[in-house]
């Protein structure tokens, strides 16, 4: 895949998901720069553990609450 049809795909991307990839893109040329010596294919588990936190939590901020406390199985008293 060449660079125009990379962008050309990048722009057909709702605007949510091109921060996405511009995210990821991020993350990988700061792993990679920080791993000038060390093997590039490998995550460390800090680093792996930090990107997949900021992809779980993506966007959470921003939905609502739609549970009730008529929701629950247990009340505590």
């Amino acid at each position: 895949m060449g660079y125009a049809e990379l962008i050309k795909k990048l722009q057909a991307l709702p605007e949510d998901k091109q921060a996405e990839v511009f995210d990821f893109v991020e993350f990988l040329a700061a792993r990679f720069a920080d791993s000038k010596g060390a093997d590039k294919d490998e995550w460390s588990e800090s680093q792996f553990t930090e990107f997949s936190m900021e992809q779980a939590m993506r966007g959470i901020e921003d939905d609502p609450v739609t549970y009730s406390r008529d929701d629950l199985r247990e009340v505590w008293r």
